[in-house]
């Protein structure tokens, strides 16, 4: 879900990453305190409410869905199944966080990575006192965002490959070229950051260069 910006021309998306934020976590709070299915309900129509506000294709959406949808069935499933029913209750609460997952999905794809970056580094401002380095903890985020999709383009690239030789349920024919990838992307990372002039002991004012380009 991270890293998934789409643009449009929409009220959506040019609210600023806070109000987004902080209305996904008012949202959240209010959905797990509401009883019964009305949780759901309220936080899937304003997902809906949103989906058309921020002029978003509904398909994209909806299989960006998919996989933790499917994710949270299985695993509230399996915990009814071993406590002896409450199928009930294991629909509603798929119900709830899925209708959370999609107003996350829509914060996402409505707000730039790097709104929600710097959005982070003032937050982290306030731990300055105790030690914390904002700028390298935004670094960190920047780079946590970018390579979450990276890495799922990876798999897919393994996968087809798998694919074609015929080896597709081999789970170390998967394992050891992704690896191998992510150690190789890992390594140029390193070498780019180092090009740039990131020294991880310093604590000035290169991070925040640094971070912006962790966007190329």
């Amino acid at each position: 879900m991270l890293g998934l910006y789409l643009h449009r021309e929409s009220v959506v998306h040019r609210l600023p990453a806070g109000a987004k934020l902080g209305g996904l976590l008012l949202v959240t709070i209010l959905v797990l305190a509401m009883p019964g299915s009305w949780g759901a309900l309220a936080a899937g129509l304003i997902g809906a409410a949103v989906l058309v506000a921020a002029k978003l294709p509904a398909g994209r959406v909806l299989s960006e869905l998919r996989a933790p949808v499917l994710m949270l069935t299985l695993l509230f499933g399996f915990q009814a199944l071993l406590a002896g029913g409450g199928w009930e209750e294991t629909a509603v609460a798929v119900a709830r966080f899925a209708a959370l997952i999609l107003l996350a999905t829509l914060v996402t794809l409505t707000t730039r990575v790097m709104d929600m970056v710097d959005l982070f580094e003032r937050l982290f401002g306030l731990l300055r006192p105790v030690g914390v380095n904002p700028a390298k903890m935004a670094l960190m985020l920047a780079l946590t965002i970018r390579f979450i999709p990276l890495l799922g383009e990876q798999v897919r690239e393994v996968r087809m490959a798998q694919r074609a030789r015929g080896v597709e349920r081999n789970i170390a024919a998967l394992f050891v070229p992704l690896l191998v990838k992510i150690l190789t992307m890992a390594d140029d990372l390193t070498a780019a950051l180092e090009a740039r002039g990131y020294d991880p002991a310093d604590a000035g004012t290169n991070d925040s260069k640094t971070k912006n380009n962790t966007q190329r």
